[in-house]
């Protein structure tokens, strides 16, 4: 189910917020578990089993940690046992395919044997890596542990996060699931903040998916460089909008989501790139991968070592292809240069040079990360770098979607919140705001009812 869908918008939403706010608080959360279970498995009703099996799994893994801490123990053999289980659940799902196809390629006698094919549960990598942070946290005394499977469950399936993260880790909401406390202020500013990445999705990042489908059977340089630029437009938007919806709809319901991306496309370098974009992945590679392995504690080359670690696997989470190996490598090299000379060079050059570097390579990272046909891949860099004139037809295509590109660029910068910030009309921008996300939610409504294009992006992750 779709957040941006009439069934969700006019019929799931309404019902699940009555029943939530009539009933005892003492149940709400039983009743976000049970219609976060209805909204997983409403397109995968088949995955719910693996849903919940995970929770079991998790849920018992933190109680064993627990009960061995309890008896004076570490509870090592546990969180290993636990962390391999959730590989294991995340490895075959996501990655069997891919390692069989790789193995007949190097195996001759293995050619005739059919790669297995099964179909990636929605979200997975998202509430696995949740599972899996809680086992951790639980180990290292971060977090408590969580004695309700219930209050356990309504963590690893809430419905706001559950898809397409942001990746929220248990120690950030542990209080939260236990006591919190709803009020009109914040339940607006969730209504408002969901509208907003509402807005997002269905105003601008499915009118510049549209353009780069549209761009992708033209041919010339313009073209691909325009179309590459819309495709940097259509995946910002679709997926912080998806974060400002889940944080939106978490507000609702009295959760506080960490925020999940902070005007990326604004960056200096790819360092500040990556602090800004998809946050929660980030902070979870940094405090389970790249800190464990040694960070930066064990001299320069065990650095780069781990840098080139933690990026492999950020690439590799994203998809079982080469094509996302070579995007999370591509990352990796760019911030070994960036910490080795780069960074500072950048401080003493003028600061546009810094951002019109950090664009012009997060742009190419975006050709890496979208094609996983190599062929189609170096294909694409070559339209990028040899000069061809661009169809007429491409020509006014790029012409008639001008307005929107230009709309959309301003809207991935800070200006205008700088803008209403330094008002000294307080009262006219709070009753401005409101006019504002009411007009966007009827233009959203209308667009959904006349839009035939409206994936989102990172729900194959």
């Amino acid at each position: 189910m779709l957040f941006s869908s009439n069934v969700f918008l006019f019929a799931f939403l309404p019902v699940v917020l009555l029943l939530y706010f009539v009933c005892p608080r003492r149940l709400r959360n039983p009743v976000l578990l049970l219609w976060s279970l209805v909204f997983y498995g409403w397109g995968e009703p088949v995955y719910l089993f693996l849903m919940i099996a995970t929770i079991l799994l998790n849920y018992g893994f933190g109680l064993w940690i627990h009960k061995k801490q309890t008896a004076g123990e570490k509870g090592k053999l546990p969180l290993v046992l636990g962390v391999v289980a959730n590989l294991v659940i995340l490895g075959f799902f996501k990655y069997a395919g891919f390692f069989v196809q790789q193995l007949q390629a190097v195996v001759p006698f293995l050619s005739g044997v059919k790669a297995p094919e099964i179909s990636l549960p929605i979200g997975i990598s998202f509430y696995v890596f949740q599972s899996m942070s809680y086992v951790i946290d639980v180990y290292r005394n971060d977090a408590p542990v969580q004695k309700n499977p219930l209050t356990f469950g309504t963590y690893v399936t809430l419905f706001p996060q559950l898809i397409a993260g942001p990746i929220v880790r248990y120690k950030d909401v542990a209080e939260q699931m236990e006591v919190r406390r709803e009020n009109v202020h914040d339940f607006a500013s969730g209504v408002q903040l969901f509208v907003l990445g509402l807005g997002k999705k269905v105003l601008l990042a499915n009118p510049m998916g549209n353009l780069w489908n549209l761009l992708q059977a033209e041919g010339g340089t313009l073209t691909a460089w325009v179309g590459i630029l819309a495709y940097s437009l259509q995946i910002y938007f679709d997926f912080s909008g998806y974060s400002d919806m889940a944080r939106g709809l978490g507000r609702m319901f009295g959760f506080e989501f960490l925020e999940n991306f902070n005007y990326p496309y604004i960056s200096a370098s790819i360092t500040e790139f990556w602090r800004r974009w998809h946050i929660s992945l980030s902070t979870w590679f940094r405090e389970y991968v790249y800190i464990p392995l040694g960070g930066n504690r064990k001299g320069l080359p065990r650095q780069i070592l781990n840098l080139l670690i933690v990026w492999g696997l950020t690439g590799f989470w994203h998809g079982a292809s080469w094509n996302f190996i070579l995007w999370g490598l591509y990352y990796a090299v760019l911030l070994i240069l960036e910490k080795l000379f780069l960074l500072k060079l950048l401080k003493k050059a003028p600061g546009i040079l810094g951002h019109i570097y950090t664009i012009f390579a997060v742009l190419l990272g975006w050709v890496l990360f979208y094609f996983e046909n190599l062929s189609s891949l170096f294909g694409f860099f070559g339209r990028l770098f040899t000069a061809s004139p661009a169809s007429v037809h491409g020509l006014n295509l790029v012409l008639a979607f001008t307005p929107m590109i230009l709309i959309s660029m301003f809207a991935a910068t800070p200006a205008a919140k700088v803008l209403l910030s330094n008002s000294r009309e307080k009262a006219v921008v709070r009753y401005g705001a409101v006019a504002v996300v009411m007009v966007m939610l009827l233009l959203c409504v209308a667009a959904l009812a006349s839009q035939s294009y409206n994936p989102f992006i990172y729900f194959r992750f």
